[in-house]
């Protein structure tokens, strides 16, 4: 759901900070009040196009931001882990738009491409009217309308388990059918490969072991230098070593600790220093009698380790991973030398698989053309209501060609539409009205409100071209959508207005010599006074104080 948003310095708007709240929102104002241009900076957040001309006279640059609370689970919060951009519960967007620079993005405060604040949008707001951002327009989002209507989940979960194993089982037969092609080569040079790798015998935790060795062999001779310049130096010099000087320390302050019993602990720990140094010499000199300078055996390991290095440069991988390798080849191997019992095998298998999708995909074709035909019927009878007699709303189910597959199964869907009586029914994307386009999408986001993926829905243009009682019919069907989603609507009517949970009110305000847009919240009489204008115009009688208080008292019925 959007919670806030923050504009600045966009067309003629200085700046802009607004809150937004659950249920359905409406945004009212003059003609040319700037309204549309609130709209507009929700899009640019949201990925959409952008250039240097929007930025506000005399300023560097514009910037918006949109903060978003997810539901947990939602597509937005998925969409975010996947892309390893969540922040929690909430999310951010911000866009930057400068002169004579490209347009930055920013997700939870982090820099992206322009293109990933446009996939993240289209799981967070649907714009319905004359924009790009309007996901109804894609016949994927048709399908996906269709589907959840239906409610195939489940079944399209198998359509998509099938169709990528047919997939795997055609990349595999392609492969095995290519090396059939060049059996003879191939195989040669696996036997090879194999073979290789046999002789060289490597285990799997092999190579740190030799490393090890090597290491201790390479310096063999640092090792017992050291090691016996620290035995002289802790116990076989008679003069100076550390064991002689700390056992005439101790002798020294044993004397004193008659003296002053507090001498005592120091004593004690010298002579536990003493015993540790003893302990240290002793294990030096287990250390050298086990120490073995091996010429040979350091030959034999930079020999190993030479043969592992060009073994897996030779094919481009690491050492540690040339096991796992022979393993492989090993498989291949055996079914290159099986290649006809394989072919067999795969074709068998590819042609169940194939079945196996058919029948799903079937079921999943009967639950569309049911569906369809309930959707089709229920937005005709929503666009009666809405303003458009006689205009028809049908969904087309066409096979894919030639008798493709596809993940989602086997037909194209479309929606097709006519807004008025006797015309012919066409793609939903070329309806050119923008106010009618509005309202069959409303029609449509009524009807499936309970299943909408998209949580926060826009309106503009919906109530363009009717008044009167259908005009209530659309505020109130506005509504009844903002029980289940966050509904901004831009509107001309007060029968609409009325409805809102929320009333925006835009207005242009002069300032230091130039005009900007303010948008503010309206409390209850400052929105009798906006409905009292919208029905009266400039003279505001008592009459439209009273008709705008009836309005509002009975939405709030």
């Amino acid at each position: 759901m959007l919670g806030s948003l923050y504009v600045r310095d966009i067309a003629i708007v200085k700046g802009l900070d607004l809150e937004f709240g659950d249920g359905l929102t409406v945004l009212t104002g003059e003609t040319g009040a700037g309204k549309s241009i609130l709209i507009d900076a929700l899009a640019l957040v949201l990925g959409g196009r952008a250039d240097a001309g929007i930025v506000r006279p005399g300023a560097g640059r514009a910037e918006v931001s949109a903060s978003f609370a997810l539901a947990p689970g939602s597509e937005a919060a998925a969409w975010l882990e996947a892309h390893e951009l969540a922040a929690g519960g909430d999310c951010v967007l911000r866009r930057v738009i400068e002169r004579d620079r490209p347009s930055k993005g920013f997700i939870n405060g982090r820099p992206v491409p322009i293109q990933m604040l446009r996939e993240l949008g289209e799981h967070l707001v649907d714009i319905h009217g004359q924009h790009e951002h309007q996901s109804l327009l894609r016949r994927d989002a048709q399908r996906q309308i269709l589907d959840d209507y239906a409610g195939l989940a489940d079944a399209l979960a198998q359509v998509r388990e099938r169709y990528d194993e047919i997939r795997a089982l055609e990349a595999r037969l392609q492969a095995l059918k290519q090396q059939s092609a060049d059996r003879g080569a191939r195989l040669e040079l696996l036997q090879h490969q194999v073979k290789e790798l046999e002789a060289l015998a490597l285990k799997p935790d092999e190579i740190p072991e030799i490393e090890e060795e090597h290491s201790r062999l390479a310096n063999g001779a640092e090792l017992l230098e050291g090691a016996q310049s620290a035995v002289q130096a802790l116990y076989e010099d008679d003069e100076s070593s550390v064991s002689q000087l700390l056992a005439k320390v101790t002798g020294r302050l044993e004397g004193l600790a008659h003296f002053d019993a507090r001498l005592g602990e120091a004593v004690a720990l010298l002579n536990e220093a003493g015993i540790r140094v003893d302990e240290a010499a002793s294990r030096l000199h287990h250390y050298l009698d086990g120490l073995e300078l091996d010429p040979g055996r350091l030959q034999w390991l930079e020999a190993r380790l030479g043969a592992i290095h060009d073994l897996a440069r030779k094919h481009r991988l690491r050492p540690e991973e040339l096991p796992a390798l022979l393993d492989r080849l090993r498989t291949e191997l055996a079914d290159v030398e099986d290649i006809d019992g394989n072919l067999a095998r795969l074709e068998s298998s590819l042609g169940e698989a194939r079945k196996a999708y058919a029948d799903v995909a079937r079921r999943v074709s009967r639950g569309r053309k049911q569906a369809a035909t309930r959707l089709a019927r229920a937005i005709t009878e929503r666009m009666q209501e809405l303003g458009m007699g006689g205009g028809r709303f049908e969904i087309e189910l066409a096979p894919l060609p030639d008798g493709e597959i596809a993940a989602h199964g086997v037909e194209r869907i479309e929606f097709l539409v006519t807004a008025n009586p006797g015309l012919p029914l066409k793609p939903l994307a070329k309806v050119a009205s923008g106010g009618e386009l509005s309202r069959i999408s409303l029609a449509l986001q009524v009807v499936t409100a309970r299943l909408g993926r998209i949580p926060t829905l826009v309106f503009d243009e919906v109530d363009v071209g009717v008044g009167g009682r259908v005009a209530e019919i659309v505020g109130r069907e506005l509504r009844t959508l903002g029980a289940n989603r966050q509904v901004l609507c831009i509107t001309h009517l007060p029968q609409v207005a009325a409805l809102g949970q929320h009333h925006l009110q835009a207005a242009k305000l002069p300032q230091d010599g130039s005009t900007v847009v303010e948008v503010k919240r309206l409390k209850n009489a400052e929105r009798v006074q906006e409905i009292a204008r919208m029905l009266g115009g400039l003279e505001i009688s008592k009459k439209t104080i009273a008709h705008a208080q009836d309005m509002l008292a009975r939405a709030a019925s």
